[in-house]
C-alpha cells in the first residue's frame, strides 16, 4: 500500500501512538453525564458506567477488523462497515455513516456550552447569598418589603407554611443576588422557538461557545500531525490528575460503602430516593446504559485516521486497542469513585448535572485547599478542549470519506495544503453553531444529547451486523487482524442490546426540561437520521448520475462500474433489519417510567 499523499488527500502523517493521542478525548466525556446518569440509575450509576465500557471494549474486536480492511479510508469504522451494506441498499450505507456523524459532531456544541459555563463563573460570577455585598445590599433594602409585596405573596403560595418574615427575608435575598449578578451573565440577545425542536437561546454561553469552536478550527487547519501533537500535551496535563482523582480515594479510604452498595435504581428520575428492579426501575436503568453507550464507545474514533497512518496494517488494531485500555481504566474509576466519595446528593446537584460544577468536585476530593479546586476547574475546561479537538478531527473526517466515496456532497471532500478536511470542518462548524444556541441550557444540553445518541446506537447496530456481512460477503479482502468468529457473533448480539438501549433508553430523556412542546428524542432522532435521504440523492442521482466514484468501487475489489457485486448473504441482511426494528418498538412500548 501507498504510503504517498496526492493534492487533495489527507497526509499520511500518523503512527498508531498518534491516532491514540488523538482519540484521547474519549475519557473526559465521563465528565460529560456522570450527572445526569446517576439521575436516572441511583445507586447502580457506576454499574451502568461499567458494563457499558465492557460492552463498547468488546465491540471495538470487530471495529479493528474491518478498519484493517480498508487502510485507505479514513472517517472510522461507520465508513469501513457501510461498504458491507452498499450491496444491499444504497440508503443503508449512507445512513451509518450520517448516524455515527451527528453523534459524535454535537461534542462541539455540548462541550463548548459546559466551558462557556466554567468560564462564565470564573469571570462572571453569580455571588453567594452570603456574600459581603449581597448582605450589604439585603440590609439596605428590607424595609421596601412588606407582607403585601407581590413577589412575597407569591413565595408564601408556593411554600406553604413560610411564615412573612421568612419569605421577605428570601424574596430579598434573591432580588439582592439577581441586582448584582454581572449582566453579561444573564445577557440573551434573542431566543428563538422553532415548533417541533426547541428554544435557541442566543445568550453569553452561545457567544463564548462559538469563540471556542474557531480556536479549536485554528488547531486543526494545521493538519492531524499538529493536532495530535495538541492532544498528547492536553492528555498528559488533563488524564493524570484525573487519574488521581479515581486511586486517592480507594487507597485513602475515602469511599463511603453505602454509596455503592443497595445497587437498584431510584424511584423516580432525580429522586435521589431508591427504587425496586420493577419495570419502571429497568427503564431508567436502560435510559443510563443508553447515555452511557455515547461515551463510552467513543474510542473507536482512533480508527477514524486509517488514511493518516504511516502503516495502516499494523497500527489500526493497536491505536483501537490500546485507546479502549485507557477508557476501561478512566470509565471504571471516575465514576466508582465520585459515586463512593459522594453520593447521590452531590451527584443530582445543580452544577454536576449541568457539569459546569464538576471541576470544584474532582478538586475537592483531593483536598478542601482552594488551591486543588481552582486547578481542577482550569483542568475541567482542558479536558472538555480534549474532548471537543477529539470529536472535531474525527466527524469531520467522516464527511470527508462519505463524500470521497459517494454518499454525502463533493464540497465535503476539499482538503487544505496541511491535509486537513476543511470543507467537512466548517459543516461541523454551522452545524455545531445551531446546536450550541439550542443547548445553552440545561434542558436542551441533554436533549441535544439524547437526540445524537439516537444516531450512534444506530450506527453501531448497522456496523457490529456489517462484521459477519464482510465475513460473508468480501472473504478475499486481506484483514492484517481478524477477530475470532465467535466474538464477532457475540458481537452482533450486542448489536441489537443497543437498540433495546434505544427503545427503552430514549424515552428517559424524552424532552425533559427542554422545550415541551417539542417531539420525544427518539422520533426527533430518527427524523433526523432521515435527512441523509435528500443528501444522498442530490449527490448519487444529481452529481454523480446515477454511479459511484471508481476508488469506492475499487475498495470492494470490485471493477464493474455499474455492478455492486453478488449478495452472498441473500436475506440475512434484511431479517437483521426487521428484527432491529421489531426490537426497538417493543422495548419501547414494553418499558415505562415509574408512576
Amino acid at each position: 500500500m501507498s504510503t504517498e499523499s496526492k493534492a487533495g488527500d489527507l497526509h499520511r502523517t500518523l503512527n498508531w501512538k498518534g491516532a491514540f493521542w488523538v482519540a484521547a478525548g474519549v475519557p473526559p466525556l465521563v465528565l460529560f453525564s456522570i450527572g445526569g446518569i446517576a439521575g436516572v440509575a441511583g445507586q447502580a450509576a457506576f454499574v451502568v458506567w461499567m458494563l457499558s465500557m465492557i460492552m463498547g471494549f468488546s465491540q471495538s474486536f470487530t471495529y479493528a477488523e474491518m478498519a484493517g480492511m480498508f487502510g485507505n479510508k479514513s472517517g472510522g469504522t461507520s465508513v469501513y462497515g457501510a461498504t458491507a451494506w452498499l450491496r444491499y441498499s444504497k440508503l443503508i450505507a449512507p445512513l451509518s455513516v450520517w448516524c455515527n456523524w451527528f453523534a459524535w459532531s454535537p461534542v462541539l456544541s455540548l462541550g463548548c456550552a459546559i466551558a462557556a459555563g466554567y468560564i462564565l463563573n470564573a469571570l462572571f460570577p453569580i455571588p453567594l447569598e452570603t456574600a459581603p455585598q449581597v448582605v450589604a445590599w439585603v440590609a439596605a433594602h428590607l424595609a421596601d418589603y412588606t407582607a403585601a409585596t407581590p413577589a412575597v405573596v407569591d413565595y408564601i403560595t408556593n411554600n406553604a407554611g413560610t411564615t412573612p418574615d421568612a419569605a421577605i427575608q428570601a424574596v430579598a435575598n434573591a432580588d439582592g443576588i439577581a441586582a448584582l449578578t454581572p449582566a453579561f451573565r444573564v445577557w440573551e440577545a434573542y431566543a428563538l422557538n422553532i415548533p417541533g425542536l426547541g428554544l435557541l437561546h442566543f445568550n453569553s454561553t452561545f457567544v463564548i461557545g462559538v469563540v471556542l469552536m474557531l480556536i479549536m478550527m485554528v488547531i486543526q487547519h494545521r493538519g492531524i500531525a499538529a493536532t495530535a501533537s495538541a492532544q498528547k500535551v492536553l492528555a498528559v496535563i488533563v488524564l493524570v490528575p484525573l487519574l488521581l482523582v479515581g486511586l486517592v480515594p480507594i487507597f485513602t479510604g475515602s469511599i463511603n460503602s453505602m454509596n455503592v452498595t443497595g445497587i437498584v435504581p431510584p424511584s423516580a428520575p432525580y429522586s435521589g430516593v431508591n427504587g425496586a428492579w420493577n419495570i419502571g426501575g429497568w427503564t431508567l436503568f436502560l435510559g443510563g446504559m443508553y447515555i452511557a453507550a455515547w461515551s463510552t464507545y467513543g474510542f473507536e474514533t482512533a480508527v477514524c485516521y486509517t488514511a493518516e497512518l504511516k502503516d495502516p496494517k499494523r497500527d489500526t488494531f493497536r491505536a483501537i486497542f490500546y485507546s479502549g485500555l485507557l477508557c476501561i481504566l478512566f470509565f471504571f474509576l471516575i465514576p466508582f469513585s465520585f459515586q463512593g466519595y459522594y453520593g447521590q446528593e452531590v451527584l443530582l446537584s445543580t452544577g454536576v448535572v449541568d457539569g459546569t460544577g464538576v471541576g470544584a468536585a474532582l478538586g475537592a476530593m483531593l483536598g478542601t485547599n482552594p488551591i486543588f479546586i481552582q486547578i481542577f476547574v482550569i483542568l475541567m475546561i482542558l479536558a472538555l478542549f480534549l474532548a471537543i479537538m477529539t470529536a472535531m478531527a474525527g466527524s469531520s473526517r467522516t464527511l470527508f470519506q462519505g463524500s470521497r466515496d459517494g454518499w454525502l456532497p463533493k464540497y465535503l471532500s476539499k482538503t487544505n495544503s496541511h491535509g486537513a478536511p476543511t470543507g467537512a470542518m466548517w459543516t461541523d462548524f454551522a452545524f455545531n453553531v445551531f446546536l450550541l444556541a439550542l443547548a445553552s441550557n440545561v434542558g436542551g444540553y441533554f436533549y441535544v444529547l439524547a437526540i445524537s445518541n439516537v444516531g450512534y446506537l444506530l450506527f453501531n447496530f448497522l456496523n457490529l451486523n456489517a462484521g459477519w456481512i464482510h465475513r460473508i460477503d468480501s472473504p478475499h479482502l486481506d484483514r492484517p487482524w481478524k477477530a475470532p468468529s465467535w466474538l464477532i457473533g457475540f458481537n452482533t448480539v450486542l448489536a441489537f442490546v443497543n437498540l433495546l438501549f434505544l427503545g427503552a433508553g430514549a424515552k428517559v430523556w424524552q424532552s425533559v426540561g427542554a422545550n415541551p412542546d417539542a417531539p420525544p428524542a427518539l422520533w426527533a432522532g430518527l427524523v433526523f437520521a432521515a435527512f441523509i435521504l435528500p443528501v444522498f440523492w442530490f449527490r448519487h442521482y444529481v452529481q454523480d448520475k446515477g454511479h459511484f466514484p471508481k476508488e469506492a468501487m475499487e475498495d470492494l475489489g470490485l471493477t464493474d462500474h455499474g455492478d455492486l457485486g453478488p449478495r452472498k448473504a441473500g436475506m440475512l441482511p434484511y431479517l437483521a433489519l426487521a428484527a432491529g426494528a421489531a426490537v426497538v418498538l417493543w422495548s419501547n412500548w414494553f418499558f415505562v417510567l415509574p408512576a
